[in-house]
C-alpha cells in the first residue's frame, strides 16, 4: 500500500479558479463548478493526496473508505475476472470523481480503480461525503451526471473492444487520455496499454507501428507522444466521436437548466 502525506484543505478562494489554503490550484471540474456555499462545505472535508502510479483508489468487492475528486493524472476503471485478468471499462481524470457508489448509498465498489498516470486528488471520507451531499444539491447532481457519463463510457468501450480493430481502439484510448491529461504526451508502456485494451502486447506493438508509420504518434520507452491529433481522430473508430458528442449534448442540456 502506498502511504501518502495528506493536507487538510481549509477553504477555497471564490472565482473562476479555486485555490486551497496551501496554495494548490484546484483543477477538478466538478469542484470548480460548485457555487461558493457548496464549495465551502465540501472543501472543509477534503484532504489533498498525491496519487502515485498503481495507487488503488477503490478495490472491487471491498468497502469504499474514501471518494476522490481527481485533480491531476489518470485513473483506470477495471473489471476484474475470477482468474485475476482485468480489462479497462472506463477512464477518470480531472473531470470526475472516484467512489460513485457512495452517491446512491452503496458502500462497496463493483470495480477496481487504480492510477495509471501519476497525479493527485482531493480525498473525502465516505461518511463525510454522505453528510455533505444532504446540504449540497448541486454537488449531488454533478456526481449523478458523472455517474451517467462513466456508464456511457463502459457501454461504448465494451462494444469497441468487441467490434473494432486494435489500432482503432488504441487511437480512441489515446484521444480519451489526452482529453483528461492535457498536453500531447501519455506516459505509458505498451505492456500496460495491452493490459488496458485487453489484448496481447504484440498486437499493441503492431497497432502502434501502424499509427507511427502514419506519423500520428511517436513512441519511446514508457511514453507515447501524439503528433497529429486530427489524424488520430480520423484513425479512431466511431466510439470516440459517439462518447464526446453525447457528453457534450448532456452538458449543453444541463447548461440550459435554471439551477437557482
Amino acid at each position: 500500500m502506498v502511504r501518502s502525506k495528506t493536507v487538510r484543505l481549509k477553504y477555497p478562494v471564490a472565482g473562476s479558479v479555486a485555490v486551497s489554503a496551501d496554495k494548490r490550484t484546484v483543477k477538478n471540474k466538478i469542484l470548480l463548478a460548485l457555487p461558493a456555499r457548496e464549495r465551502d462545505s465540501i472543501f472543509a472535508k477534503l484532504e489533498f493526496v498525491p496519487l502515485p502510479v498503481a495507487t488503488v483508489l477503490n478495490e472491487e468487492g471491498e468497502r469504499i473508505k474514501y471518494g476522490y475528486f481527481v485533480n491531476a493524472g489518470l485513473a483506470s476503471v477495471l473489471k476484474v475476472m475470477e482468474d485475476g485478468n482485468s480489462i479497462e471499462v472506463g477512464l477518470c481524470g480531472r473531470e470526475g470523481f472516484v467512489g460513485l457508489p457512495l452517491v446512491v448509498g452503496f458502500s462497496s465498489s463493483p470495480t477496481r480503480i487504480i492510477m495509471q498516470v501519476e497525479g493527485s486528488g482531493y480525498r473525502i471520507d465516505a461518511k463525510d461525503l454522505s453528510a455533505v451531499l444532504h446540504g449540497c444539491p448541486m454537488l449531488a447532481a454533478s456526481l449523478r451526471r458523472f455517474s451517467q457519463e462513466l456508464a456511457l463510457q463502459s457501454e461504448q468501450i465494451a462494444a469497441c473492444n468487441r467490434l473494432h480493430e486494435v489500432e482503432e481502439r488504441l487511437a480512441r484510448w489515446l484521444l480519451m487520455s489526452q482529453d483528461r491529461l492535457g498536453g500531447n504526451v501519455v506516459p505509458l508502456t505498451q505492456t500496460f496499454l495491452a493490459h488496458m485494451l485487453g489484448t496481447r502486447r504484440a498486437s499493441v506493438t503492431e497497432a502502434a507501428g501502424i499509427l507511427q508509420k502514419a506519423r500520428l504518434i511517436s513512441c519511446s520507452r514508457g511514453l507515447v507522444k501524439i503528433e497529429r491529433r486530427d489524424g488520430l481522430e480520423h484513425a479512431s473508430c466511431e466510439c470516440y466521436g459517439v462518447l464526446t458528442q453525447q457528453i457534450a449534448k448532456w452538458h449543453a442540456e444541463n447548461n440550459g437548466i435554471d439551477h437557482r
